[in-house]
This record gives C-alpha cells, sequence and structure tokens, in this order.
C-alpha cells in the first residue's frame, strides 16, 4: 500500500462543512483492491486480538460489533485502515469517530477521510494506521503501544494547555471565534478591529506592571506587606554569604526559591540544616540569579482565583504523595497510584502521572529515603516540593468554604498587583477562618494562574472559571465578529471582489480583502500573488485595523484544506463552469459545484446566500443552503428569480438596461448598465452580471441605493482598480487589452465583448496551461479562432505537468479544427510574445493579451505605451513664455 498524498482540512471543506479537522489521505491500496478482509486468512481474528475496543464501532450496521461483521464479511482496506486511524486516536486520549472512504476513478486508489483532535497526531494516525494494517495481513507483530505513548506525546507538544483551551472552548460556545497565532498558547479571540488575545490565561487587559510585580517575587512581597498583607518574613539573597545572613533572620525550617520561577521550579521547601540550604541556593539560582529566602509556613496550600478582580474559586493542594501500608515499596505505592484511571500522560486526563524523578530522589534523600524504601502504615510520603497538578498533585475545590474576609484580601491583593487574573497562594490550617486569625500567609502572586484545579478538581465541584473570563474580554453585548463576504464561482471572482470591496470601503468600512491578486488591508497591497486560499483569508481576519473582510475563495484552497473561516455573512457564487476539472478527484462540473457550494453552506442562518439565477449547477446550491437566499439574473423575467420575488425574497436583475435590485414585487433602480464604467458602455455583459451580486451583497448589509450608485460610477476599470480584468489601453493606431481569461468560459466571455468591438484585425496572444485536461486546452483552440484574425500562441511560465510543445499542439489542434488556414505564429515567451503583437500591430487593429502574470504583463505594455506616446519637448509650447528667462 502506498499513500500518495496526505493533508488536513481546517475549516469547512468538501466532505463536511461541519466536521472541521479531517484528515484526507489518498491511499493506494495496490493488489489488495482483489483481496478484501474475508479473502486474508487470520485478517479478522488478528485486528480483533490486537484492537478489542473495535467492537464499540458502529459502522453502517448501526450497532455495536457492526464493524466485526462488515471485516468478516469482506471489506476493503482502505475502509479498515479509516477506522484503526480512528480508533487508535480513541486510545492515545483523543476520542473522535467521524469517518468516511470512497474509490475514486483509479482502481484500488481510495480517499480515506477520518476526523483529528490534533493534526500532528492525526496526520500520524494515517501512516501508523496503514503500518498497522500491513502488520494485520502480513501476520507480524506489532508495537501498538509505542504509536500510541508517540501519538500522547505529539498530542501534548500541540494541543492548547487546559487553560487556554477552556478560554477558547468558552469563547465558541458563545460563538465568538478563535485562530491560534502561534505554535504555543498565543491565541485570538474574535476577528479583526473586535479581537482579544490571550496567551494562557493573561489577556489583552493584563497591566504589563502587574506582570512584572508578580515576577518578581520580593518586590511583591514587600508591596504587599506595605498594604498589611501577611506574608513570610524573607530576605533575597545572592552569595552563600547573604544566605548565612537572611538564615539568622529568617531561622529554619525555610523555603528557598528563585526570584522569578513559577510552578514550584527550583523551590526547595522545609530546609531545616546548612547543608540542605545550600543545596536550595544553587537549585534556586539555576532559575534566577537572585533567591528569595523565607520563613517555612507550615499549614495547607491553598489557591485562590481572583478574575476581573473578582474571586471566583478556591482549590486545596496537596503534594504528590503515597500512603505507606508497612509492605509495598514508595516506587511500588506510585506504580499503584499511578493505575488510578485519573491519572494520565500529561494533561490528558483529571489527574498527571507521578514520576520519581531526580528532585523525588533528593526530596526521599533527606528523609533518608529511596523508592525502594518501605514506608510505616499510613505514613504520608511526599514526593514532590510543590502541589503543582502537573508534577502529580491533588486539588479539593473549597470555594464554597473560603471565610468573606479571605475573599475580601484576595480581591484587594488582585488590585494591589493590578492583575485582572491573579493566583493567590495562601497557607493557612483552615480557609474558613481570617487569614489573620489563622496565622496563615500569602506566600505568593502568579500571574497567568494554571485552570485545571479548578476546571477539574480531584474532589469537590468543578467551576468553569473560563466564563468570567469571556465575560470580561467580551461582556454581553460586544461584538467579536467582523461581516465576512466570501466570494466563490469559475470566472468573474476577482472582479466582483474587488467591486464588492470598493462599495463597502466608500461607505466607511476599513475592508480586508483577498483576491487572486494578493492581499489589500484598507486598499493597500500588503501580499502580491494568488491570494484565495484559508492562510489568506485568515491573515485578514487577524488584522487590528479590519472591520470587514471581502474574501475571494477559489477551489485550490477548499480542496486543500477548506475554508479560513467558519462561517460567512454572505457568500456569492459567480457560476460553475469547466476548469482545473480532472485534479484531486474533481472530474465533473456537478463535483466541481460541490466543492464551490462549501462557501454558502457555510453563510450564518441569518445570512445570506447570493446565487447565479442563470446557471442550474450554483441554483441547485440553494437545496443545501441553511440561510437566506438572495438570486441574480440577466434575465428580468428569469421564472426562478420571478417565483422568489414573488414569494418576499431578494434579488439583483438586470431590467430595461438597469442595474436593480428586486425586493419583493418591489424595484429599486440603482443606475444604467451602459452609465457604469465596468461594463464599457454596456458591452461586457459578464462585467454587468458580476455588478448584480456586488450590489446586492452591500445592499444586505446595509448599504444605500444612493451609495450603491456611488460605488459603482467611482469603480473604473483600469490597471490599477481592476489589474488583468479587461484593462484597455489606447495606443497611438490601435487598442491593447490585458484580461485574465484562461478557461473556455472565460474566452466565451471575452469573445461576446470582442464581437461587439468594431476594431480590426483582432489579434490575440493566447496560452494554455497543463492542469487541463487536453479537450480544454484543444477548445480554447477553437475558441481563439471564432474570436482572432491573428493569433500568437505564446506559453504560461508555469508548464503545470505538461510540456510546452504539448500544450502548444493541443492549442494548434484547436485552431486547425475551426479554420485550417487561420493565422498564427509561436512565440513562446511572453514578453517576446507583446512586444511582437504591439510592434506589428496594425493600424485600427485591437490586440488582447491573455496573461497569467498580470502584473508582469501590464508592466511591459505601460512601457511600451509610453515608449509609443513619447512627445519630444518643445519651448516654443511654454505658456506665456519669458524668453529673459527660458531661451
Amino acid at each position: 500500500m502506498r499513500i500518495l498524498e496526505l493533508k488536513a482540512m481546517r475549516g469547512p471543506n468538501y466532505w463536511s462543512v461541519k466536521r472541521h479537522h479531517l484528515i484526507v489521505m489518498r491511499l493506494d491500496i495496490e493488489d489488495l483492491e482483489e483481496k478484501p478482509t474475508d479473502k486474508i486468512p487470520g485478517f479478522y481474528e488478528r485486528i480483533q486480538a490486537l484492537l478489542p475496543s473495535m467492537y464499540s464501532h458502529r459502522c453502517s450496521e448501526e450497532h455495536e460489533g457492526g464493524f466485526w461483521e462488515r471485516v468478516k464479511r469482506g471489506t476493503w482496506m482502505g475502509h479498515v485502515i479509516e477506522h484503526i486511524a480512528l480508533e487508535i486516536q480513541t486510545l492515545a486520549g483523543m476520542d473522535t469517530g467521524f469517518g468516511r472512504t470512497r474509490s475514486t476513478r483509479d482502481s484500488g486508489v481510495y480517499n480515506v477521510v477520518f476526523s483529528y483532535v490534533e493534526e500532528p497526531v492525526g496526520l500520524f494516525a494515517a501512516k501508523a494506521a496503514v503500518r498497522i494494517a500491513q502488520a494485520l495481513i502480513d501476520a507480524t507483530p506489532y508495537d501498538l503501544e509505542a504509536d500510541i505513548q508517540q501519538m500522547r506525546e505529539l498530542r501534548e507538544d500541540s494541543r492548547l494547555g487546559p487553560s487556554t483551551g477552556s478560554i477558547v472552548q468558552e469563547a465558541l460556545s458563545r460563538g465568538i471565534p478563535y485562530l491560534r497565532l502561534n505554535g504555543q498558547s498565543l491565541v485570538q479571540l474574535g476577528h479583526g478591529v473586535h479581537q482579544k488575545r490571550i496567551r494562557a490565561t493573561i489577556t489583552s487587559n493584563t497591566s504589563n506592571i502587574g506582570v512584572e510585580i508578580a515576577c518578581d517575587k520580593e518586590e511583591t512581597k514587600q508591596l504587599l506587606e506595605s498594604y498589611e498583607i501577611p506574608v513570610p518574613k524573607g530576605r533575597v539573597v545572592r552569595t552563600e554569604e547573604g544566605l548565612k545572613d537572611a538564615l539568622e533572620v529568617v531561622g529554619y525550617p525555610c523555603v528557598i526559591k528563585p526570584i522569578g520561577g513559577n510552578h514550584g521550579r527550583g523551590a526547595t521547601i522545609g530546609i531545616k540544616t546548612w547543608e540542605e540550604a545550600l543545596a536550595g541556593l544553587a537549585k534556586a539560582k539555576e532559575i534566577s540569579r537572585s533567591v528569595i529566602v523565607e520563613r517555612y509556613i507550615t499549614g495547607l496550600d491553598h489557591r485562590l482565583l481572583v478574575i476581573n478582580h473578582r474571586f471566583v474559586a478556591a482549590a486545596k493542594r496537596t503534594p504528590a504523595c503515597v500512603v505507606g501500608d508497612g509492605q509495598h515499596t514508595i516506587a511500588q505505592l506510585v506504580e499503584e497510584v499511578n493505575k488510578d484511571p485519573r491519572r494520565g500522560y500529561g494533561h490528558e486526563k483529571v489527574l498527571t502521572r507521578i514520576d520519581i524523578d531526580d528532585h523525588t530522589e533528593k526530596l526521599l534523600a533527606r528523609q533518608n529515603y529511596t523508592a525502594d524504601t518501605v514506608p510505616k502504615k499510613d505514613e504520608v510520603v511526599y514526593l514532590k516540593a510543590t502541589a503543582n497538578l502537573s508534577t502529580g498533585g491533588t486539588a479539593d475545590d473549597v470555594t464554597e468554604i473560603v471565610h468573606p474576609f479571605n475573599i475580601f484580601l484576595a480581591e484587594r491583593v488582585s488590585r494591589i498587583i493590578d492583575l485582572d487574573i491573579c493566583g493567590i497562594d495562601i497557607m493557612t490550617d483552615d480557609i474558613t477562618q481570617p487569614l489573620k486569625e489563622s496565622g496563615g500567609a500569602v506566600l505568593e502572586v502568579n500571574a497567568a494562574p494554571g485552570f485545571r484545579m479548578h476546571l477539574d478538581p480531584t474532589g469537590g465541584l468543578g467551576r468553569n472559571v473560563a466564563e468570567p473570563v469571556v465575560d470580561m474580554l467580551f461582556p454581553p453585548g460586544a461584538p467579536s465578529r467582523i461581516p465576512i463576504v466570501a466570494i466563490t464561482g469559475t470566472n468573474g471572482k476577482t472582479t466582483t471582489t474587488r467591486l464588492t470591496a470598493h462599495i463597502m470601503r466608500s461607505v466607511g468600512h476599513k475592508v480586508g480583502m483577498t483576491c487572486s491578486d494578493g492581499v489589500y488591508i484598507m486598499n493597500r497591497m500588503l501580499m502580491k500573488g494568488d491570494c484565495t486560499g484559508p492562510a489568506s483569508a485568515q491573515f485578514v481576519l487577524k488584522d487590528p485595523l479590519v472591520d470587514m473582510a471581502v474574501l475571494e475563495t477559489a477551489r485550490g484552497g477548499l480542496v486543500r484544506s477548506g475554508l479560513g473561516f467558519e462561517h460567512c455573512d454572505v457568500a456569492i457564487v459567480t457560476n460553475v463552469a469547466a476548469d482545473h476539472l480532472g485534479l484531486k478527484d474533481i472530474h465533473t462540473l456537478e463535483e466541481l459545484a460541490h466543492v464551490k457550494s462549501t462557501v454558502p453552506r457555510s453563510v450564518r442562518q441569518d445570512g445570506y446566500a447570493i446565487l447565479n439565477a442563470d446557471d442550474e449547477l450554483v441554483m441547485a446550491m440553494r437545496k443545501q443552503c441553511t440561510s437566506r437566499i438572495a438570486l441574480f439574473s440577466l434575465d428580468e423575467n428569469n421564472r426562478l428569480v420571478r417565483q422568489h420575488c414573488k414569494l418576499g425574497g431578494l434579488a439583483a436583475i438586470y431590467e430595461n438596461g438597469f442595474i436593480t435590485i428586486s425586493k419583493g414585487e418591489w424595484k429599486l433602480r440603482i443606475e444604467k448598465a451602459v452609465n457604469v464604467p465596468l461594463t464599457y458602455g454596456g458591452k461586457a455583459v459578464f462585467n454587468i452580471q458580476n455588478v448584480l451580486p456586488a450590489v446586492l451583497a452591500a445592499f444586505v448589509r446595509g448599504v444605500k441605493i444612493e451609495e450603491l450608485r456611488e460605488g459603482l460610477m467611482t469603480f473604473v476599470p483600469s490597471a490599477t482598480q481592476t489589474p488583468g480584468r479587461m484593462n484597455l489601453f489606447q495606443f497611438r493606431n490601435f487598442q491593447v487589452m490585458v484580461d485574465y481569461a484562461h478557461n473556455p468560459h472565460g474566452f466565451e466571455a471575452l469573445g461576446r465583448f470582442l464581437s461587439k468591438v468594431p476594431d480590426s484585425p483582432k489579434i490575440g496572444v493566447i496560452a494554455g496551461v497543463g492542469d487541463r485536461r487536453d479537450e480544454d486546452t484543444v477548445n480554447l483552440g477553437r475558441l481563439s479562432a471564432q474570436m482572432f484574425d491573428e493569433i500568437i500562441i505564446r506559453q504560461d511560465r508555469n508548464l503545470r505537468g505538461k510540456s510546452d510543445d504539448e500544450i502548444i499542439a493541443l492549442m494548434v489542434k484547436g485552431i486547425k479544427e475551426v479554420d485550417p488556414n487561420k493565422k498564427y505564429i509561436i512565440i513562446k515567451k511572453e514578453d517576446e510574445a507583446i512586444r511582437h503583437a504591439i510592434g506589428k500591430a496594425p493600424k485600427g487593429s485591437f490586440v488582447t493579451l491573455c496573461s497569467d502574470v498580470v502584473p508582469d504583463a501590464l508592466a511591459l505594455v505601460l512601457k511600451l505605451k509610453e515608449e509609443d506616446e513619447k512627445v519630444d519637448f518643445n519651448k516654443e509650447d511654454i505658456p506665456n513664455r519669458n524668453k529673459e528667462l527660458v531661451g
């Protein structure tokens, strides 16, 4: 078996608009196409023995054990691998269960699709599932546990931590989107101008000064002490001499910890001798240059959590420990404790496994114990110096019993340090008594406190401490999303995108736009090239200046990794025509339409899917949409539009020469098409079609008719406004047009425009591309022969799978099928072809340059136009020339 391609979906996609996290593996099962599972001796027994938990897989049988029935009856290996990939993720602590396997046109080749929780784990699971299946086929042993452990480690490396993850989940439950800004815990909540950021439990609102104070334990203690907050007596030291002086004041037992430490790193507690103090100093100095020596306060370790200066939760924490039974060693007791099903690797479960590490061994040594010591019955042996959950500690919720004075004290501490999310560590024997009466003290104040102990305590109620964080960042009524208009289709996407963005900018929006030319933020290009995929969309949504996104969304990104957003407010589908067929298992127009339908199917329920009522494939998409529908048509008598409007629907139509919006049975005329610059006096019918959905999208977003009219009249087609979209240049004796037409549908539209142009002869510079079906390239040749009197065949810079001679031969074949005597020449380099066409163009001719690298073509045409229009300067032409000053 061979994996031909492996990719991850990260948003609404071809396979599902609801399940965004999918692995798509193109798998060739080779000769196993002739060997379903019932033809492989012993396969059924071996897979049951290796993965008995797969009994829970219902498969299409809709009951437990259904998958086993399929295997026994005979199913293909792609289907088996799908189920293995799902099961091993579940065994590694990531329960997920969506999958489907589909055959392709290539014999033995399948698309195996399954869900994932963490992308690196999903990709690993795909490869591991193939290895496991092969081992089962070959009846060879397989170390399944090694794979599962590696998947756990991958998960821990890539997942959001419990604190960050809880905030993200709370945001999602409210419809607030998120974007991960790096591989760690930096996350953006919301889009554009409404975004807030979190890093673990530090937020956009967190005071930088507050964090600095909290990270300096000595400064924190001094500040709190000055506000009459009880804190342990202590000193800051850097040397052994300073340590000796500090111990004379603090005394034993004491605690030594680094000034800037966190999570218990570098801390040593319960120090009773000079030797232990020296060891504690060395350990703390590994973390920070200065260390703090404090009086060891005995009692129970408590964490009080304050969010937005309000107390929300409290936990009593216990360091990792075992209780002796008089029979088993400490190592054996640890092994027994780790059998607790609540304990797991990293953060996968409520509790973390306890490891006997160097720190544990040193702590035991101070008690004259080793891992092989057998403690007395009921003796508590502590294995870690701090009560962190990440090292195996436990936490019990005590929120309900915290004394009101201690709550007052905690909220006051948060304001003194000035932290919006604040973890306060208190040592006291009794949290139900005021701290000053119980003799307890505030040990530390933590910026970015962990939430795990409150979310999933070992005992007591879990607390949704993420809720007040999101309340703080997004108070009730505060927006988190910006409007998203997404445009897809085969042709006209870029023009429609640019016009929509122009209209929205003209009414005051700060627009972020993606298109096939680049990414624009507030009309400034920040990225150049084809930017119609999900990464470009997210670039816009991350920008803090943007309050509206207008996103061209092409087939490539949808097939490669899905949409870059979960939902949009408006989706436009311009049309569906033959282009890129035969690629990525998309062979028919119906399959291509299904790809593009991902966009309208992702519109929010209160948004609009704007569909081309003149295109049957586009209109079929309305049955899959859950949003409101608006239609556009070049035919005011389109039956579907009339029915839609009769029922109170919304449409944009071309009627009696006007660009018009139909609202129910009422007509709102915007402007005559001949007056709209983009239509070239009404000759460019396809641009009238592009205008209709653009004005409709703006209208549903609240733009008024007079504002729409102004937007249309100020959108002038040019090399700067619509690069590569019918850019006309008037040379002295002829005209030149640069256009991006690159598929049969686009050529047909261009041909209809050229038929209305009186100039003659019509000269075309054309090219084909390698990632098209042969019949599509031949058809381009046919259409060119019908459109042009003379043809110059050049070749694209990116051949995409075929040689230039192959592509040119197909183009020539199409030309000769229409007219064997049609005049054509071959000039492979684009710049040479353009120079030849313009340099040899006869008077009155019309030259059309079909370019795939539009910026380069436009730059060359502008240069040649400057040379063509060059006028010699004559001093005699200076108005009111003073001959004494100007000779």
